[in-house]
């Protein structure tokens, strides 16, 4: 069974986060959500939502892929968590993949592994970097080890596209399917 870890700040977009973790653990992914600082993080919309555990207490080594739900206020707290930008680092170096969404891509381009092409809320390119956005009408970009999109209304399409990289297309498909996506 693979595993994700998905690091929640305050200010994190709830469906974004939500999707992701209906979708892969529809999927049979195991996933464990970290918050930053308290297991209670509250979410752009007031949402406020118990993380599984402390990223402080989390090994990176232990999961198959870390995915950043974005979030105006929620993209900028996971961009200056120290220990977040280490393991998002180390996981990059073991040649696993990182996932970002919406505003996330901006703490990959912050701990230094956004590498290549990718997407991101539109206007965000803008504190990322030019380089490598796309900007046609994609709304996920799938690259060796690094998955971006869009944002709120890609999240299906994003979470699937984890979903498949990590348990297939068969699986994707059937979650598709039984989503109505």
């Amino acid at each position: 069974m693979s595993r994700v870890l998905v690091p929640l700040a305050d200010g994190f977009e709830e469906i974004e986060a939500v999707t992701i973790i209906d979708v892969l653990r529809r999927g049979g992914v195991e996933v464990v959500t970290a918050a930053l600082a308290r297991q209670s993080v509250k979410g752009a919309n007031n949402i406020v939502v118990t993380a599984d555990t402390l990223l402080e207490e989390a090994d990176e080594s232990d999961f198959d892929m870390i995915v950043l739900p974005g979030g105006n206020e929620g993209h900028k707290n996971l961009a200056t968590c120290t220990r977040l930008l280490e393991m998002l680092q180390a996981h990059e170096k073991t040649g696993k993949t990182l996932a970002a969404i919406c505003a996330a891509p901006y703490v990959l381009k912050t701990a230094g592994v956004l590498k290549g092409e990718y997407t991101c809320y539109p206007s965000m390119e803008y504190a990322i970097g030019t380089k490598g956005y796309t900007v046609d009408k994609k709304t996920v970009i799938n690259g060796e080890n690094i998955i971006t999109s869009q944002g709120p209304a890609t999240a299906i399409d994003f979470a699937l596209a984890v979903l498949e990289k990590l348990e297939g297309k068969i699986k994707a498909a059937s979650i598709r399917q039984a989503i109505l996506a």
